[in-house]
């Protein structure tokens, strides 16, 4: 495993051990573990699971895909300023494989730059610079950090569900049942005018939770199961928020509120019977969806959480667009990164999606790294109220590394081994490395140009090619 022995080494010293302790550990030769540090030898499947069985640690760690998400994110930050000319790909990498500390260092400097920048802005236009933004990206970078997995909330989700012997056909109905016998707290229904407007609102006084009556039965089970988590968990919830780096009261009472429906998701679709259907009906968001009773995005959201150490699902990368290419979530499990300067790539199938509304759409992908991907996008629409009410239409987008697709029905049909069947694509035209491609929008940041008025290419941006001397 390349670059594994750096991580190694740093797991022993914080462990306290020398070489030889640990070595004695792991039943191998001191000098096979000098190797391994030295990235002579590499970290091989049976010693990362010896180290897992000793050392009770998550062998992700020392994955690969660590360095890879930590280079695509120190890219990005590169990007952002003016001197990206003086890091290329090739050193950005090299820095998060050798140092990763020093690499996660400069990729948190430059998100605090940012929301400096972003609340010098608010202030400027006189705007309110608490800058909510901010405190969303925030919780969104916490549960980027946490792979999309809470363990201690998805444990807890899953032994409630057990010992409340809750099922999918009335989850809502004993979700409410066990409010009523564990907090005293009567669920009732809101007034039809409040309900268009409110989803769910609790009246500490008379220990009431109002819902309102537009929610299907898996949204009021979800509603359910996040007051739930704020009565049952809240202390874990809050050690959660607590612990991460936030900025404030604002992202930190974000942060809860996130963690809260985390738990709702868990609970609803708690751990191992979720799982197993997952693996039982390859990952078929429409089969789960009945299954579970609930609803494609939030089936789709629940498969990028199963990262358990010991009982991972396929690690997917979940996000949300709008028509405008906003992309209101991303949670990941992989290492897949789309950039944050400059929007996201318009090759990407998440966007064909809203010219097939309802349609599940399927693409093999590969970025410019090389990595290979199947992405699954689907449109879903929320409508509340009646006639003339507005609708609310996404794209939701599920992907996975390409060696993981055979586990998915989706790759049913799909020429997995065909190079040719890959749509290239790129995490944002602004850090994009490809040449060529006829739908860039602006110039790849710190490449240079070729700039000529002799002729015109159907290319924009055509980028100059450096000569030997």
């Amino acid at each position: 495993m390349k670059k594994a022995g750096l991580r190694l080494r740093r797991f022993r010293e914080e462990q306290g051990l020398t070489q030889a302790a640990l070595a004695a550990a792991l039943g191998i030769s001191t000098s096979y573990v000098n190797q391994i540090e030295s990235n002579q030898r590499p970290l091989t499947g049976p010693v990362l699971l010896r180290l897992s069985e000793v050392f009770a640690v998550d062998v992700q760690r020392f994955a690969v895909s660590e360095s890879d998400r930590l280079t695509a994110q120190l890219r990005d930050a590169l990007a952002d300023t003016a001197h990206t000319d003086r890091a290329s790909a090739a050193e950005a990498r090299e820095l998060s494989e050798s140092m990763p500390e020093l690499a996660q260092y400069v990729v948190d400097l430059h998100r605090r730059y940012r929301h400096a920048l972003e609340r010098n802005a608010a202030m400027s236009a006189e705007l309110d610079a608490g800058a909510a933004p901010t405190a969303h990206e925030e919780v969104r970078d916490l549960f980027y950090a946490k792979r999309n997995h809470v363990a201690e909330l998805d444990e807890a989700a899953e032994r409630i569900y057990e010992e409340a012997r809750l099922e999918p056909r009335d989850l809502a109905g004993g979700l409410a049942r066990l409010l009523r016998e564990r907090y005293g707290v009567a669920v009732a229904d809101l007034e039809a005018g409040e309900g268009l407007r409110v989803k769910r609102r609790f009246d500490a006084e008379t220990g009431v939770l109002r819902l309102s009556p537009l929610l299907t039965p898996g949204q009021r089970a979800f509603q359910l199961a996040t007051h739930l988590a704020l009565a049952e968990c809240d202390e874990l919830i809050r050690a959660e928020a607590d612990a991460a780096d936030l900025s404030g009261d604002e992202a930190r009472g974000l942060a809860r509120l996130g963690l809260a429906n985390y738990f709702a998701g868990a609970l609803i679709l708690p751990y191992g019977r979720f799982l197993r259907a997952a693996e039982e009906l390859r990952y078929d968001i429409d089969l789960l969806a009945r299954r579970f009773r609930v609803g494609y995005e939030t089936v789709a959201h629940r498969l990028s959480t199963l990262q358990r150490p010991g009982a991972r699902g396929v690690p997917f990368f979940f996000v949300r667009v709008d028509r405008a290419g906003n992309i209101s979530k991303r949670q990941s499990a992989t290492d897949f990164h789309f950039s944050r300067v400059g929007g996201s790539c318009p090759l990407w199938n998440v966007y064909e999606a809203f010219a097939h509304p309802g349609e599940i759409r399927t693409q093999l992908a590969q970025m410019p790294d090389g990595r290979a991907y199947l992405w699954v996008a689907r449109t879903v629409t929320r409508r509340y109220g009646g006639f003339g009410a507005p609708a609310k239409t996404f794209a939701i987008g599920l992907g996975c590394d390409l060696h993981h697709a055979s586990r998915l029905v989706y790759a049913d049909g799909l020429d997995l081994a065909n190079p040719g069947a890959l749509t290239p694509i790129g995490p944002g035209c602004k850090v994009c490395d490809r040449t060529g491609c006829p739908q860039r929008a602006f110039p790849a940041i710190g490449a240079p140009l070729e700039v000529t008025d002799r002729e015109s290419r159907f290319t924009p941006y055509p980028q100059s090619i450096p000569t030997e001397d």
